[in-house]
C-alpha cells in the first residue's frame, strides 16, 4: 500500500480524499494556488505545495507542476479528484511514465471514454443502447443548424470534452442552435482547451440516471446500483439520490449490466460512472462515461456501505476487488443537496466573498466512515471565515442524508437545511428547501426539465410557501420577548424609565414595495421556566421552548411538543432593527413592536428605490469578457449587451428595453464588482 499520496485538486473533494487516506494511515500532500493558500484542504494535509497563481490554467491544470510537487515530496500516487486533470488521458499516462501511480483509470480507458464522440461509437460496438445523433465534430454554426434540422428539434449541442454542465445547450429552433453552438464552443475552448462540438437528439421528458461501476486490474467489474440525477438547473445537478424512485428492478439490472459491458470493453479499473438518459417508458440510452469519482458519490456510499475513495486507492495499488456483484447492498435511501454560492432570488447569479459565518448541521455520518449511517453528513472544503473565490466552481458544500426510506430521507434533509448557517455570501439553500417540499418531487414525478418547467419565471420568495406561516411570526415574537426580558433584568435603570416587558405585540412582516403584513401577537411566559413561552397568533397557540441564546443564529427547540430548527438574527442591511427569521426555506424580515407603534408605522410613507432601468449593472463579481454595444448604437430589448465570466461560466447580459447607448463605462477585461455600471442608456 502507498505510504504517501498527493491530491491534485482543491475544495471539498481534496478534503474528502484526505479523510480516507488518514483512515488508511497514508500521508497526504495538498497542492494549492495563491487563491487557496488558507484553504481547508491545505490545513488538513500533512504537506502542502504552492503550484501557481489563482487561475486554474496556471495552477491546477498544469501537469508539470503537479508531477514536480509529487516528486519533491516523495508521493507514490496522485488522486486527481474530479474536474481539472481527473479525466486527462495525457496526465494519467504521464504519471505512469514517471513511476507515479494514478488513482483512477488507465490512460487508454480515459482516452476511449473522455471523447464523447468516440465513446458513443465504442459504446455502440459494445452493445450499449445509444441515442440518435451526429457523432462527428461540427465545423461551423451554419452547419450545426443544418444538422439540427436534419435530426429534428429539440437537439442537444455538446462539447466533446465537456463536463459539469459546461459546453452544453439545448436548442428548440434555428436561432437557438446558431447561438448555442457558438457559446458551447467558447465555453469548451476556455474550460477544456478543446472546442469540438457535436449534436444529438434531445429526449423529451428524460430522466438522468447513472450507474456507478467499480473495476480492478484483474478484470473484475461490478456495478453499485444507480443514482437519480434528474433535478438539474442549466444541466447542472442540484439534488441527487440513490436509489432512483423511477426505474424498475428489470431496468436497473439491464442498465447495470450494460454499464459493466462498457467498462470491460475499455478495460476499466477504478471507480467510474456510466450515465444514461431514460425515457418515461424506461427505455434508456448511453449518454457518456465519467472516468473519475463523481461529485455525488456519497449517496452510493450511504446505500452500499462502501468507501469509494478507499476502493480507488486499493485498486490503484493493484489489489483485487473483495466483493462480487451478489455482495452489493442497497440499504435505505440517500439524498445529496449541492450547496452552491449563488443567489437564487437573483437568477442564481454567482456569489463570491468571505464566509462571515459557516455552521453546518449536526453530523452523525462522516467521510471515510461507512459504519455510521441513517444520519447527516457534510462534505465541504470551506470553514468559518474562509473565502469563496471567483476563479473556481460555486460549490460550498455537499449535504448528504441517509434515511430508512425516501420520505424519511426527505424529512431529514429539510431539517438539516434549516440548520445550515451561511452568512457573508448568498447560497441556494432556500431553493433546495422549495424543491424538497414540492409535491412533484415528493411523489417522484419529475424529469430533467422539472426546474425549467416549475420555475420558468425564475425563483421568487413566494415559491417557498410555508405550511404554517404564523409560526414565523410566533418565533419572532418569542425572540423579541426574550430580548425584552434580558433588558428588563439589567441593573442600574433609571426609576420610572425601566424596561417593561409587556405581553401584547405587533409583528410587522416587511413586504416588497411597502406592502407590509401586520399581525397581533400575545405572549405568555411560563414563570420559573426560562426559554418557555406560549404565543397566540390569530387564535392559534404556539408553545415554544428553546434554550438557544439570543446571539445564536440557529435556534433549536420544540413547538407544541415537536422539535424544530430555525434561524433568527437581528439586523439587515436595509433594516437594522428588523429580525430575519428563516424556516423551511421561507425567510421573513419582521419588526416586533407595541400595538400602538404598529398603528403609527402604518402611517409612515413608503420611499421607492431609485429607477435604474437606464443602466446595465453587473449582477455579480466577475470578468467582463465582452461588450457587444457601442456609444450611439440603437439596442432592442433582448439584445446582447455584455458577457461576464464568473466561476467558470459565461453569463450573458441582455437589454431589458429598447434604447440608445449613451456611455460604455466598463472596458473589456475589467474585473467587475456587484452592481458596477457597465452601460448607460439615454
Amino acid at each position: 500500500m502507498f505510504k504517501k499520496i498527493l491530491i491534485a485538486n482543491r475544495g471539498e473533494i481534496a478534503c474528502r480524499v484526505i479523510a480516507t487516506a488518514q483512515k488508511m494511515g497514508i500521508k497526504t500532500v495538498a497542492v494549492y494556488s495563491e487563491a487557496d493558500k488558507e484553504a481547508r484542504h491545505v490545513m488538513l494535509a500533512d504537506e502542502a505545495v504552492l503550484i501557481g497563481p489563482a487561475a486554474s490554467r496556471e495552477s491546477y491544470l498544469v501537469a508539470d507542476k503537479i508531477i514536480a510537487a509529487a516528486k519533491a515530496t516523495g508521493a507514490q500516487a496522485i488522486h486527481p479528484g474530479y474536474g481539472f486533470l481527473s479525466e486527462n488521458a495525457e496526465f494519467s499516462k504521464r504519471c505512469e511514465d514517471e513511476g507515479i501511480a494514478f488513482i483512477g483509470p488507465r490512460h487508454f480507458s480515459i482516452a476511449a471514454m473522455g471523447d464523447k464522440i468516440e465513446s458513443k461509437k465504442l459504446a455502440g460496438a459494445a452493445g450499449v443502447n445509444c441515442i440518435p445523433g451526429v457523432n462527428d465534430a461540427i465545423e461551423t454554426a451554419e452547419k450545426a443548424v443544418e444538422i439540427a434540422k436534419g435530426i429534428g428539434y429539440p437537439v442537444m449541442i455538446k462539447a466533446s470534452a465537456g463536463g459539469g454542465g459546461k459546453g452544453l445547450r439545448v436548442a428548440f429552433n434555428d436561432k437557438e442552435a446558431l447561438e448555442g453552438f457558438t457559446s458551447c464552443r467558447n465555453e469548451a475552448r476556455n474550460s477544456f482547451g478543446d472546442d469540438r462540438v457535436f449534436i444529438e437528439k434531445f429526449v423529451e421528458e428524460p430522466r438522468h440516471i447513472e450507474i456507478q461501476v467499480l473495476g480492478d486490474s484483474h478484470g473484475n467489474v461490478i456495478y453499485l446500483n444507480e443514482r437519480e440525477c434528474s433535478i438539474q438547473r442549466r444541466h447542472q445537478k442540484v439534488i441527487e439520490e440513490a436509489p432512483s424512485p423511477f426505474i424498475s428492478e428489470a431496468t436497473r439490472k439491464a442498465m447495470g449490466e450494460q454499464a459493466v459491458q462498457l467498462a470491460k470493453a475499455v478495460k476499466y479499473q477504478s471507480a467510474g460512472t456510466v450515465e444514461f438518459v431514460v425515457g418515461k417508458d424506461q427505455s434508456f440510452y448511453f449518454l457518456e462515461m465519467n472516468t473519475r469519482l463523481q461529485v455525488e458519490h456519497p449517496v452510493t456510499e450511504a446505500i452500499t456501505g462502501l468507501d469509494l475513495v478507499e476502493q480507488m486507492i486499493r485498486v490503484a495499488a493493484g489489489e483485487k476487488l473483495t466483493l462480487t456483484q451478489a455482495d452489493v447492498k442497497r440499504n435505505g435511501w440517500a439524498i445529496e443537496c449541492r450547496i452552491n454560492a449563488e443567489d437564487p432570488f437573483r437568477n442564481f447569479l454567482p456569489s463570491t466573498g468571505r464566509l462571515v459565518r459557516f455552521q453546518t448541521p449536526k453530523q452523525t455520518m462522516f467521510q471515510a466512515n461507512t459504519a455510521d449511517l441513517l444520519g447527516v453528513r457534510v462534505d465541504t472544503g470551506v470553514q468559518d471565515g474562509g473565502e469563496i473565490p471567483m476563479f473556481y466552481d460555486s460549490m460550498i458544500a455537499k449535504l448528504i442524508v441517509h434515511g430508512k426510506d425516501r420520505n424519511d430521507a426527505i424529512a431529514k434533509m429539510r431539517e438539516a437545511l434549516n440548520g445550515f448557517v451561511i452568512r457573508g455570501i448568498s447560497s441556494n439553500i432556500p431553493f433546495q428547501a422549495a424543491l424538497l417540499a414540492h409535491p412533484r418531487f415528493v411523489s417522484g414525478d419529475f424529469n430533467t426539465g422539472f426546474i425549467a418547467e416549475q420555475y420558468s419565471q425564475g425563483f421568487r420568495a413566494e415559491d417557498v410557501p410555508h405550511d404554517d406561516h404564523d409560526f414565523l411570526a410566533a418565533l419572532a415574537a418569542f425572540v423579541r420577548r426574550k430580548s425584552r426580558q434580558r433588558a428588563a433584568n439589567l441593573s442600574g435603570q433609571l426609576p420610572g424609565y425601566d424596561v417593561k416587558i409587556g405581553q401584547d405585540y405587533a409583528v410587522v412582516e416587511l413586504g416588497q414595495g411597502g406592502k407590509n403584513r401586520y399581525v397581533q401577537v400575545h405572549v405568555d411566559e411560563f414563570t420559573g421556566k426560562p426559554g418557555v413561552a406560549q404565543i397566540t397568533v390569530d387564535g392559534k397557540t404556539y408553545a415554544i421552548e428553546s434554550n438557544s441564546r439570543l446571539n445564536d443564529i440557529r435556534i433549536e427547540g420544540t413547538c407544541n411538543g415537536k422539535p424544530f430548527t430555525a434561524q433568527v438574527e437581528r439586523g439587515t442591511v436595509k433594516n437594522p432593527l428588523a429580525l430575519q427569521v428563516q424556516h423551511n426555506g421561507t425567510r421573513i424580515e419582521a419588526l416586533v413592536m407595541s400595538p400602538r407603534m404598529a398603528e403609527l408605522h402604518k402611517l409612515m410613507p413608503y420611499k421607492a428605490p431609485p429607477d435604474l432601468s437606464r443602466f446595465v449593472l453587473s449582477p455579480m463579481p466577475g470578468l467582463l469578457v465582452d461588450v457587444a454595444v457601442a456609444v450611439g448604437q440603437k439596442v432592442q430589448a433582448g439584445e446582447r449587451v455584455a458577457v461576464i465570466e464568473a466561476m467558470k461560466m459565461e453569463n450573458v447580459l441582455f437589454a431589458a428595453q429598447d434604447g440608445v447607448v449613451k456611455k460604455v463605462v466598463a472596458a473589456k477585461g475589467e474585473s467587475l464588482t456587484v452592481d458596477q455600471m457597465i452601460v448607460e442608456f439615454e
